[in-house]
């Protein structure tokens, strides 16, 4: 489970963000205590945005397993700065590649090869604009198994839903040999969301999975949020970057404006390229 980020107070103020933001150990202790469970603890140092080298503890003295390291391709050299000091400190590491579908293939081969050569335990697939298709998934799942074989490692895939096809990538992924899968409940997340829980766990028909649970958890706290205002999930603004391979910082901004005229952003998106 990832609670989420390590992100630098420096940069990010404490007083305007909740305390998932920076997921100090403390505040972690408060919910899991040492988290004498078998659920791992994630949390996610998004590159340039983390000060690891203070707010990254040993591992000995934190309740966190896993970091998530996220970059972009021209970050990776950055990244296994961070993946080398979380793992010599005695986390498991992965690596989430963000953009994916906006990357040349040359540069993944060489970020693919830098990370093989790393400590990082897991490559992570991420489809941060919502754009790809299955078809497209199944390459690029082979050409990071190419690597994965290679150098011992696991794959993860990360899938976001501007085009409904984050549960449908998601599969795609599971049949091509990634053994990591993200998933939220309701598939709560930025933007479009991110692939469903419910709809994951009832796929893998796997007894050790429960979905009553699952049901449950979403009546009472995912649905409470949504009675609440909050607001996410698959809409026209998001189809729209998702189809026209665009980071959906806009349609973010068209969501929390409130705005309805479709055409009219479609207009205002596609004459930015």
């Amino acid at each position: 489970m990832e609670f989420g980020y390590k992100a630098s107070k420096e940069l990010f103020d404490v007083n305007k963000f909740g305390p998932c933001k920076f997921c100090d150990d403390d505040y972690i202790r408060s919910i899991v205590g040492e988290n004498n469970t078998d659920m791992k603890i994630a949390a996610m140092a998004d590159v340039g945005r983390c000060d690891y080298k203070t707010d990254i503890l040993e591992k000995k003295d934190s309740p966190i397993d896993l970091i998530r390291v996220a970059t972009y391709v021209n970050q990776m050299p950055a990244a296994i700065d961070v993946i080398e000091d979380s793992a010599k400190k005695g986390y498991e590491t992965s690596c989430n590649i963000m953009a994916l579908s906006s990357a040349q293939e040359g540069d993944i081969k060489v970020a693919l090869d830098l990370l093989g050569k790393s400590p990082v335990d897991v490559l992570y697939i991420v489809d941060s604009f919502g754009s790809l298709y299955p078809e497209q998934i199944a390459r690029i799942a082979n050409l990071f198994g190419e690597y994965a074989a290679k150098y011992g490692k696991k794959l993860g895939i990360h899938a976001h839903n501007n085009q409904q096809l984050a549960f449908a990538n998601t599969l795609e992924a599971v049949g091509d040999g990634v053994d990591f899968l993200d998933a939220t409940y309701g598939g709560m997340g930025r933007g479009a969301g991110n692939c469903a829980m419910e709809l994951l766990l009832g796929t893998l028909h796997n007894p050790k999975y429960k979905h009553f649970p699952v049901i449950k958890f979403i009546e009472d706290y995912i649905q409470p949020l949504k009675d609440q205002g909050v607001v996410w999930g698959y809409n026209v603004q998001y189809l729209l970057t998702g189809v026209l391979n665009q980071h959906p910082r806009t349609a973010i901004q068209f969501t929390k404006e409130n705005r309805k005229d479709f055409s009219e952003f479609y207009k205002e998106i596609t004459s930015q390229e």
